[in-house]
């Protein structure tokens, strides 16, 4: 298996999508590390939803439902994290 590796800005630029559904998510915007085990433990996608007070609450998917990162995409399976989203 050869390992592929990817800079920040680089997965920045991918899109995300459901593989579920085919639905396009949208990109990341920030991940979150567990420093002790030196870990990504999840991924953040800014909302297209906006609350009452007007604040975009973000979606946080674990890293666990990340299928496949490919050239230019992020597959995930992600569907229960965006329903009703077109």
């Amino acid at each position: 298996m050869e390992l592929t590796y990817h800079s920040i800005n680089n997965l920045r630029t991918m899109e995300i999508i459901d593989i579920n559904s085919g639905t396009k998510l949208g990109y990341m915007r920030d991940f979150k590390i567990d420093i002790e085990n030196s870990k990504v433990v999840s991924i953040i996608i800014p909302s297209q939803k906006i609350s009452w007070f007007g604040k975009n609450t973000d979606i946080e998917i674990p890293w666990d439902k990340i299928r496949k990162i490919g050239v230019d995409v992020i597959l995930v399976e992600g569907e229960e994290y965006f329903i009703g989203k077109p």
